[in-house]
């Protein structure tokens, strides 16, 4: 049975979720009654959304890790939420991305519109290969516990992209940039809160 911190934890990301479908939707669609067009992306814009695109395929990588294991079921479903709302969002960042024909392919130089240009491998937030490794490997509460602890460092580095991506030119990014980090930044509590109780060690 679900406690009620994991209803209102999902009631919570369900509406986030679906903030940032509708301001995605409503902002991207334009009717001949709209004064003028949108405007143009800018560095801002397409560094983000490639750059978060990117940092969302390793979170999904590590939810398909643990999604169906024993790790207990809080691990589960904050793994079902994200793998939701980052499928979501990645595919989101990618239509635009196309939209403005900008690659989608992953790139090996990330956050030059940060002004923070480095390899795509030391990007803040991203867990190593001998950690997904692990995460690939370990079983029950220690599953979770690493599922916890190196997401939550995936989503420190996801909120610090968002909360600099106010500058874009678009209406649709800047929105899906602040739901990005008030999501996460919820999520980090949860798990702060998890790490200290059922998965401490």
């Amino acid at each position: 049975m679900a406690t009620p911190a994991a209803t209102t934890r999902r009631s919570l990301l369900g509406g986030a979720a679906l903030a940032v479908v509708g301001a995605g939707l409503a902002a991207c669609t334009q009717t001949s009654a709209d004064p003028a067009p949108s405007p143009a992306p800018n560095e801002i814009d397409i560094g983000f959304c490639q750059d978060m695109a990117f940092h969302h395929e390793q979170a999904l990588a590590m939810c398909q890790r643990v999604l169906g294991r024993d790790t207990g079921s809080q691990v589960q479903t904050a793994a079902a939420d994200i793998l939701q709302n980052q499928s979501y969002e990645r595919g989101m960042m990618h239509t635009w991305l196309q939209s403005w024909g900008e690659s989608t392919v992953a790139p090996t130089t990330v956050m030059g519109w940060m002004g923070r240009a480095m390899p795509a491998a030391d990007m803040p937030g991203l867990a190593s290969a001998l950690d997904m490794r692990t995460l690939a490997t370990t079983d029950g509460l220690a599953k979770g516990r690493l599922f916890l602890t190196l997401m939550r460092a995936h989503h420190v580095g996801g909120v610090h992209m968002a909360d600099a991506a106010t500058g874009a030119a678009t209406a649709p990014v800047r929105q899906i940039a602040f739901q990005t980090s008030a999501t996460q930044t919820f999520e980090i509590a949860i798990f702060d809160e998890l790490l200290a109780t059922t998965y401490a060690e």
